[in-house]
C-alpha cells in the first residue's frame, strides 16, 4: 500500500511517535493493512455471519423456583444486622 501514512494514523490514535518509532512501526502496519486486503479478496458469499469460531452454549442452570433462604439463616453469618436487614458501612456522604 504506497498511499499508507503514519503520521495520519498517529494522529488518529492520537499518539506521538518518534522518528525511530515511525521507522519501525510504519512497515509493520502497512502489511497488516496489507493482510487486510487480501482476506477483503476472500469469497463469502452463502457463509453467515458469526460473533465467535465456535457455537456457545449458555451453561448456567435452569431457572426454577426453589426453597430459598429464611430471613434469620441469610441473617446468621452476617457481622450486623437490624431489622431483617444487612447493615453496611455509609459510603455516600
Amino acid at each position: 500500500m504506497s498511499d499508507f501514512n503514519i503520521d495520519y494514523v498517529a494522529k488518529l490514535a492520537r499518539i506521538d511517535l518518534s522518528a525511530d518509532e515511525k521507522a519501525r512501526l510504519g512497515p509493520q502496519l502497512e502489511a497488516i493493512l496489507g493482510y487486510v486486503a487480501k482476506l477483503k479478496e476472500v469469497d463469502v458469499e452463502g457463509v453467515e455471519p458469526t460473533a465467535h469460531a465456535f457455537p456457545l452454549v449458555n451453561v448456567t442452570r435452569p431457572d426454577v423456583v426453589t426453597e430459598s433462604l429464611s430471613t434469620e439463616e441469610a441473617l446468621r453469618n452476617a457481622p450486623a444486622h437490624s431489622g431483617g436487614l444487612f447493615v453496611v458501612p455509609k459510603i455516600v456522604e
